[in-house]
């Protein structure tokens, strides 16, 4: 992987790009709205949709399909503390593991004793959770995770927050985001090589159609 030798700071999202807790998720809401009486019968696809885009699309698709569900609780922290909880009990007896490609990424880094960070919206209580299960994940020694920083991606406080704390003048920096509120985040923090995740038949990509920019659909390509 000779590539990790141009860059001095790397960059990388969680869900769905490190680790293939995505279905979790979309198990959690489901769940959510199970114990309030409604059937969230999305596809994988039609969640990816919601959810990737910016940070209201699940509120805003879940409260569109269910506007009866928005009268009862009109209230969205109240709901997602409930899809919080259910995503927990879910990692606690969850298959996980590291996405195509991640191993041999994080032991390349370790061994090139590079700079590496996780920037993600999870919260640190699940994070922990996941990284004890996949211990390789503690080789990235230092994480932001939901708790350090006010607003969430497509804001790039998030990033311009990790770079502050571990970028120096004249640093080569690339991210890595498996959504396109991610790689806006990155952009707009100023990450030159900003590098976008995602299946070409993912909706997410109609977002770029027409437009030229660094994508892979696994990182097993960038090996």
């Amino acid at each position: 992987m000779q590539w990790i030798q141009q860059f001095d700071l790397f960059l990388f999202d969680f869900d769905g790009l490190l680790v293939n807790t995505e279905e979790l998720h979309f198990a959690a809401y489901r769940q959510m709205c199970k114990q309030r009486g409604y059937s969230l019968d999305w596809s994988l696809f039609e969640f990816f949709q919601a959810a990737h885009f910016n940070s209201t699309g699940l509120r805003n698709g879940i409260y569109r399909k269910f506007p009866e569900l928005q009268k009862e609780e009109p209230r969205w922290e109240v709901l997602y503390a409930e899809k919080k909880q259910y995503y927990q009990e879910l990692l606690e007896k969850g298959d996980l593991s590291l996405m195509p490609g991640v191993e041999e990424v994080l032991r390349a880094l370790e061994q090139a004793d590079k700079r590496r960070c996780v920037v993600t919206n999870s919260p640190k209580i699940q994070v922990d959770l996941i990284k004890e299960k996949i211990p390789l994940l503690k080789t990235i020694p230092v994480w932001f995770t939901r708790e350090n920083y006010r607003e969430p991606k497509p804001h790039p406080e998030c990033y311009l927050t990790a770079i502050g704390q571990l970028g120096k003048p004249g640093d080569r920096m690339i991210g890595f985001e498996d959504s396109t509120r991610g790689f806006q985040a990155l952009k707009e923090a100023g990450v030159s090589v900003a590098l976008l995740i995602a299946p070409k038949d993912h909706p997410q990509m109609k977002e770029f159609k027409g437009t030229y920019f660094p994508s892979f659909s696994s990182i097993v390509d960038l090996h």
